[in-house]
């Protein structure tokens, strides 16, 4: 047997590239509606869609071509979709969530749920604070299966993750956050609201982010470190 020998200067790129065609290839054969399923009034869809039995889409869905929707997916009332993003089984994208193009969402993963906001009264019990606003995500986003984005605290503002982010399992990350393009956060992290992550930031696992703190471009936080304040 001939082998055929392929020289290129980063083999690990290269190699990812090969398995990303694959992947697309395997990952995008699905289409048409499969029942049941239910789509809401004056929602819509691109061409090449998939709908995969037991998932609903609200009301006033904007969903672009080539969309992968898997069994069991919750699509709330007045969210957005970009071209070619695989929404995988048991997702569950709360009212106006904007998602990107070429975006995958696994299973189980819930965006925009409440932030957790809990005004502490005398008698030592505590109020809910109403959660009214959104999460908006970029393109080419990879969020990992049972992590949670909490939407925004009020009504016009946004819980962002920015183009190119890659969030693995069971990450958390808190409301008003914002973190900018392609950083990437390990497992079981947690950021907590209205914190602020630069571009091309490398978290890892198990990393704890205060509220209300600005992480710099560029910054590397190693496993189980906890980042209490910005200087």
């Amino acid at each position: 047997m001939n082998a055929t020998l392929i020289k290129v200067s980063d083999p690990y790129s290269s190699f990812t590239i090969l398995l990303e065609e694959y992947h697309k290839f395997i990952s995008y054969q699905k289409s048409g509606i499969e029942e049941p399923s239910y789509i809401g009034e004056n929602s819509s869809t691109g061409n090449d869609i998939y709908r995969g039995a037991f998932s609903y889409i609200g009301q006033n869905v904007e969903i672009g071509n080539n969309v992968k929707i898997y069994p069991h997916a919750h699509i709330g009332d007045h969210v957005k979709i970009g071209g070619n993003t695989i929404i995988n089984a048991g997702v569950k994208l709360y009212a106006h969530s904007v998602i990107g193009s070429n975006c995958v969402i696994h299973s189980g993963c819930v965006i925009g749920s409440d932030g957790f906001g809990f005004a502490p009264q005398p008698d030592g019990t505590y109020k809910t604070i109403p959660q009214m606003g959104n999460v908006i995500i970029g393109d080419n986003v990879d969020i990992g299966a049972n992590t949670v984005v909490d939407c925004a605290t009020f009504h016009g503002d946004h819980t962002k993750i920015g183009n190119g982010v890659k969030l693995d399992n069971l990450v958390q990350i808190g409301h008003n956050v914002k973190i900018d393009d392609n950083t990437v956060i390990a497992a079981q992290s947690g950021i907590s609201g209205s914190t602020e992550i630069g571009k091309n930031c490398i978290v890892g696992g198990q990393v704890g982010i205060a509220g209300h703190i600005n992480i710099a471009d560029n910054t590397g936080i190693g496993a189980q470190s906890g980042i209490s304040k910005s200087t």
